[in-house]
């Protein structure tokens, strides 16, 4: 097929392009050289990569699919989590940036103590693994789509992609390319806005086929916003934590640029989640049902024009692998840094500690594609990531940076809680037959792990002797504030 043929010499040219950019920034001097590039890169072009790292795969066909069905209301899925996690993040980015720490474990180390970073880490592997799955996914059922090729080859294929780049251009070289890859999709999404927009006649004819299908309050912001609330609780808090986000933070050359980016990605957020809802709107007059491929694929596969059908499947691709890379690439930060180099090898060289990070991305890669190629469901498997960092990890980060007074084995406690509270829920949704006072995937679930948790920190705090010195020396380092009487009073 015509088509095919151009879409593959593309998609190896564009391979081969990014391969490139990898081999080039390949030269990685020490850990903080491979994982934050080191912290020298401007703040417009860590905005890009956290845009792109977020408005990935989910955003380009899940979301589009959602908004399709359930209309203007879809945007609080991923949209309405993602600004508030950014709004989160942007007051605690100067704190993140001034301790300076490589990892969030490290970080939660020089809080806490390392029962609590060793958690942590454990919550971020498994998050970046499940995460990394999903893109792995995503890929391997658009390459299926697309190429008519088995979902295993097609997963595999996506994979072996990311991992080469990555491999050998660590963080400076997912930043570059994420920047590229970023260019292409906006391309894609733009196209996809007008394209769907002129072929359903705009917002009259949405408004007219919602009415004929008896889809009431389809554009209507606020529409059975409860029934999203799981994804805005669960989402929005395990996004504002994510380590991949926090290293980019870290990456910043200083506090000022890091809340700089912040504002940058809010700004940008908006109309890009935006975009992506009203495209899903207008395909309801296109498509009766969602294609068993998804919207976007099928819209990309129907294009006469083969080059620009080529272009657009580029477009999508990046969406997918810019998400995936990021993931992968913080995955192997804790492997390396909070694994290797603190409990296996602490007299590790920096060159070591290169190749150990190199390794570890490819570990990554493999246990992702391994996930992968077992569970081909999205969303649930999606939101039970996000649940084990909800419920184990925000309390202890979030209050570590606003209240002396909790405590290492509060935090270790109420981790703990977390880990089993999610494990729990994930053996459910699986199909282990135990008993739940609350749906699956719920906001019921959703508060109450959040609430339990704080609940147990708050608790424990205050039955623990406290290090206040310990504690007060880091949220004063941290300075969100700019207050320092509040954490030197002494706490009675």
């Amino acid at each position: 097929m015509p088509n095919n043929t151009l879409t593959i010499l593309f998609l190896s040219l564009y391979v081969l392009g990014i391969i490139t950019i990898g081999i080039r920034n390949r030269k990685s001097k020490n850990s903080e050289d491979y994982f934050l590039g080191s912290r020298k890169l401007p703040a417009w072009l860590l905005a890009i990569t956290f845009i792109a790292s977020w408005w990935g795969g989910g955003s380009a066909i899940d979301l589009v699919d959602h908004a399709h069905q359930n209309g203007l209301s879809s945007f609080w899925i991923y949209g309405v989590p993602v600004l508030i996690a950014t709004a989160l993040m942007f007051l605690f980015a100067k704190g993140i940036r001034n301790i300076g720490s490589l990892s969030q474990p490290q970080l939660m180390r020089e809080r806490y103590n390392d029962n609590v970073a060793l958690l942590l880490t454990v919550f971020i592997i498994i998050f970046m693994v499940i995460a990394s799955a999903i893109q792995v996914i995503v890929i391997g059922k658009f390459f299926n789509a697309f190429f008519n090729i088995s979902y295993e080859m097609g997963a595999l294929i996506g994979t072996a992609i990311v991992l080469t780049y990555s491999l050998f251009g660590g963080f400076r070289g997912v930043v570059i390319t994420d920047f590229l890859q970023f260019i292409f999709f906006l391309f894609t999404g733009i196209f996809l806005f007008y394209l769907t927009y002129t072929q359903s006649g705009g917002m009259e004819a949405v408004k007219s086929t919602a009415i004929a299908n008896g889809n009431t309050g389809y554009t209507s912001f606020f529409n059975k916003v409860s029934d999203n609330l799981a994804y805005v609780i669960t989402f929005g808090t395990s996004w504002m934590i994510q380590a991949n986000i926090w290293q980019r933070i870290s990456a910043a050359k200083k506090a000022s640029d890091a809340k700089k980016m912040m504002v940058i990605s809010f700004l940008a957020f908006i109309p890009l989640y935006l975009m992506v809802t009203y495209t899903g709107m207008f395909s309801s007059v296109i498509y009766d049902t969602v294609p068993q491929v998804g919207i976007v694929p099928d819209l990309i596969s129907k294009i006469e024009n083969p080059l620009l059908s080529a272009l657009l499947f580029l477009g999508l691709c990046s969406a997918m692998m810019s998400t995936m890379d990021s993931l992968i690439n913080t995955g192997a930060l804790s492997l390396t840094v909070d694994i290797h180099k603190k409990y296996i090898n602490p007299e590790a060289t920096e060159n070591q500690s290169v190749k150990i990070a190199r390794w570890s991305t490819l570990i990554m890669c493999t246990i992702a594609l391994f996930i992968a190629l077992k569970i081909k469901s999205v969303l649930t498997i999606s939101w039970i990531g996000s649940d084990f960092l909800t419920s184990g990890a925000f309390v202890p980060l979030i209050f570590g940076f606003l209240w002396a007074r909790g405590t290492a084995k509060a935090a270790t406690i109420s981790m703990v809680f977390g880990l089993l509270f999610s494990t729990y829920n994930l053996l459910v949704a699986l199909g282990v037959d135990l008993p739940v006072a609350w749906d699956i995937a719920s906001a019921k679930q959703a508060i109450i792990g959040l609430s339990a948790s704080l609940i147990v920190y708050v608790v424990c705090s205050l039955f623990t002797s406290p290090d206040f010195e310990r504690s007060r020396r880091f949220i004063q380092k941290a300075n969100i504030l700019n207050r320092k009487t509040v954490v030197l009073k002494k706490d009675n």
